[in-house]
């Protein structure tokens, strides 16, 4: 393809050029499939879209020709907008519009009657779209569809979800062209294997990097405490960085760090900077002021989460500060672009420790960033219950083969090894609800006609089956308003386990204010401005970062230095003094170490196998002690270790570290505990077991969590073997639980375990004393000190002497 005249004048007017990455692009418009890698800033999102505007400024047709899906709502609106520009500027005859959650249900109507030339998408919204009878008109013409920020999709079932809309799409439109876009993909060969239609080749385009980013450690004038996530030590720095630059992005791993930050902040922010505070638990309305603000540079500083990590392209930001430990090469690199959005601009960006071990981990992630080691999990195969939710939206569409489907399935790259077998029993569960659930007639939703064709039983549960599309897990959410009599403005959301624990009078914080809770009415948390109360936060379930196993890899290198020169002197000093008491962990064994302090035994598990495994591990670990008589009392756990107290020391590790004895706790363990339920239940909702809406009204989290209870118990007694089970296990190992994570470790370290028995508590051990949510374990040891606290009591009053008396559990 060649650039027209009025696209190559209008780079011209601007003293642009074009980049040699985007006439890349142009050449391989006619490719099969395309992944670009280039840097943020350096026009990756043009690049996929120049073949579109060429072809159409070349060829004008009505029609929609390009398909644009972004794993953000936000982001699909503001390509939109940036797209809008230049296509206006040079005056092509293109409709551009995007189709959300967000948009009004007319204009989706017409769309689907009318498509525009550009239509920008999400996973979502596209599911949708293939599920309608009349997908095959609306999409005849698509040449082109273009994946953004296709790293962010590749590992989650978001993006299972879309590749099985686009092998539904290729076949309706056999000539479909697709291309990625993404600027930190860890490996590129899985990424174009997963975007590639099955056994199609995919093309992999390399950008010029660009410059390194300018990336260090933020000095503050107080070192980090011990423990935390608040990095409340940093808030003077951070404000001299605020004043220092234009606009500053503060991000934050979870949502409830970073409006105890942005409380933090404004307390301290006597000149009235403007800071803003973007998360996803905000009211939309807010969302949008505050980006609205951002675009018009009224912010100096917002402070955010995940919901800005992605794409969104503000010009003005000049620095991005990363509050804690990043947990992930790649989100950090994603993060540091946000900051000078420009081609060949070095990105300015700052990380602050939150903890003394966070210095460490910081370290480690700057060292990666500079050796470009991108990390990254290695996917397993297609989870079967978004394959569930993909033939009941393939039924909605209208009559189909089971031979035809299964072939298009696995031309999708995570299905692409999927056994017919397993493709058979999704679709016996899709149709019945399985063995022990086919009686009923709310399962009873596909039937096999005469000619072999599969179609809907009741074409009208099309209408069911399409409100409940989607594959983010729904966390059980209360809208939080002011009392009617203020105004009722909504303010956000805040979990439902949260307000339940909420009484009258008590504050916490939403959007950066204080507010007093009031009542719940109509499932509704009203609430009262007070700024004169310290606040309780909301506890927001955002996202729980856990360290990545190359970045714990490299903190173990790191250890392994003789000292610590690149490490300010307190964190060297302490990292010293634990290789001078005990030892510091080392790749390829497992340090354990026991020691008396408080009055309890502990024992601290170094794994560094990430906070979900190693919380894993407390959990069977505490398990194994209980049966070996060592009378655990409960246990805390971090990224990178577990402590446990109880009452008897630990002298032997053996025993406590067997595999197949970790397993079997494991196994049993698991099949008792809510873990399970929880995860049946996203499960079930995914596969279309348990609707979460309805034509009528939408459940409740209690009242999805009562059903699904219901269900997983049924199944369990009648039908073990039950493909919903089978999927629970599957995605419990794996999401959790973590515990794929902890036979990693295993296997890393063998019999190569070390265990020390110390006279007191080590350095590298004692922040994990003032870590919160420790985790009680009830059993033997509590009975055990209940009786000696008896005694002690009977002893002081005198009781014990009396005939016939003696200290139980139970006095």
């Amino acid at each position: 393809m060649e650039l027209p005249d009025a696209i190559n004048r209008w780079f011209t007017d601007r003293g642009w050029s074009i980049h040699p990455h985007q006439r890349a692009m142009l050449a391989r418009a006619k490719d099969p499939a395309t992944l670009l890698i280039a840097p943020t800033g350096g026009g990756k999102t043009m690049a996929g879209f120049l073949p579109t505007l060429v072809d159409l400024a070349q060829t004008p047709r009505a029609g929609l020709h390009t398909l644009y899906v972004s794993p953000l709502k936000a982001l699909a609106a503001d390509i939109r907008r940036n797209l809008e520009t230049p296509v206006a500027e040079i005056g092509l005859p293109i409709r551009i519009e995007d189709r959300t959650g967000d948009t009004s249900a007319t204009r989706k109507k017409r769309q689907r009657a009318d498509p525009p030339h550009i239509l920008l998408t999400t996973p979502e919204s596209l599911a949708l779209l293939v599920s309608y009878e009349d997908a095959p008109r609306m999409f005849e013409r698509l040449q082109r569809v273009i994946v953004d920020e296709i790293h962010a999709l590749a590992d989650s079932k978001r993006g299972d979800q879309l590749m099985l809309a686009l092998a539904r799409l290729q076949t309706l439109c056999p000539g479909l062209r697709r291309v990625g876009l993404s600027a930190t993909v860890d490996d590129p060969t899985a990424i174009a294997r997963l975007l590639a239609r099955h056994p199609d080749p995919c093309e992999i385009l390399m950008a010029d990097p660009g410059p390194a980013p300018d990336i260090r450690m933020l000095e503050t004038g107080a070192p980090p405490p011990w423990a935390g996530g608040g990095a409340a030590h940093a808030i003077p720095a951070v404000l001299d960085q605020v004043r220092a630059h234009r606009t500053t992005l503060i991000f934050h791993n979870t949502r409830a760090q970073a409006e105890i930050f942005f409380h933090n902040l404004w307390l301290a922010n006597t000149e009235g900077l403007p800071i803003g505070i973007h998360h996803g638990s905000l009211d939309r309305q807010q969302r949008v002021r505050v980006e609205a603000a951002m675009v018009r540079g009224e912010l100096r500083a917002i402070v955010c989460t995940g919901s800005l990590d992605l794409g969104i392209d503000w010009g003005d930001v000049d620095l991005v500060i990363q509050i804690g430990a990043p947990k992930n090469v790649k989100r950090l690199v994603q993060r540091i672009g946000r900051a000078n959005h420009r081609y060949n601009a070095p990105s300015k960006a700052l990380l602050v420790p939150a903890n003394r071990f966070e210095v460490v981990e910081c370290l480690a992630a700057l060292q990666a960033v500079m050796a470009h080691d991108l990390d990254g999990e290695p996917r397993g195969p297609g989870p079967l219950d978004v394959l569930c939710q993909h033939i009941l939206i393939a039924a909605c569409a209208g009559p189909f083969h089971a031979d035809d489907l299964f072939a298009e399935v696995t031309t999708a790259g995570a299905y692409r090894d999927l056994d017919r077998t397993e493709f058979d029993r999704c679709l016996d569960f899709a149709a019945t609800g399985g063995y022990a659930l086919r009686a009923y007639d709310r399962w009873q939703r596909l039937v096999q006609r005469s000619d072999g064709l599969w179609q809907l039983r009741d074409p009208r549960s099309a209408q069911r089956i399409r409100m409940n599309i989607g594959t983010i897990e729904d966390t059980d959410t209360l809208k939080v308003r002011l009392q009617r009599n203020r105004g009722g403005k909504p303010l956000g959301e805040v979990e439902e386990a949260f307000a339940a624990s909420l009484t009258p009078g008590d504050t916490f914080l939403i959007g950066g204010q204080v507010v007093r809770y009031e009542g719940l009415r109509e499932m509704t948390v009203e609430v009262t401005r007070r700024a004169d109360r310290k606040p309780k936060i909301a506890t927001f379930m955002g996202t729980k970062f856990a360290t990545s196993t190359q970045l714990s890899a490299r903190i173990l290198d790191l250890f392994a230095q003789e000292d610590w020169p690149q490490l300010p002197s307190h964190t060297a000093d302490w990292l010293a003094l634990q290789r001078r008491v005990s030892r510091l962990p080392e790749r390829g064994r497992l340090l354990i170490e026991s020691f008396p302090h408080d009055g309890r035994e502990h024992v601290c598990v170094y794994g560094f196998a990430g906070r979900n495994a190693q919380q894993t591990l407390g959990l069977l670990l505490t398990k194994r002690m209980e049966d070996l008589g060592l009378a655990p009392l409960g246990f805390v756990a971090t990224d990178y270790a577990t402590l446990i107290w109880g009452l008897e020391p630990l002298l032997d590790a053996a025993p406590l570290m067997e595999p197949t004895r970790l397993r079997e706790g494991l196994d049993s363990w698991l099949a008792g505990n809510a873990v399970m339920k929880r995860t049946f239940r996203a499960s079930a909702t995914i596969a279309g077991l348990i609707e979460r809406n309805t034509p009528s009204a939408r459940k409740s989290g209690r009242q999805a969590t009562f059903s699904s209870d219901i269900l997983y118990d049924t199944l369990m007694k009648y039908d073990p073997d039950h493909l919903m089970l089978d999927i629970t296990r599957r995605e419990a190992l794996r999401g959790l639980v973590d515990f794929s994570r902890i036979e990693e470790m295993l296997q890393r370290v063998g019999d190569r375990v070390d265990l020390l028995r110390l006279p007191r508590i080590t350095p590298l051990a004692a922040p994990l004393l003032l870590e919160v949510g420790k985790v009680p374990v009830v059993g033997v040891a509590e009975e055990r000190l209940m009786a000696e606290e008896t005694a002690r009591l009977m002893a002081a009053s005198g009781l014990d002497t009396m005939p016939g008396t003696q200290a139980t559990a139970g006095s």
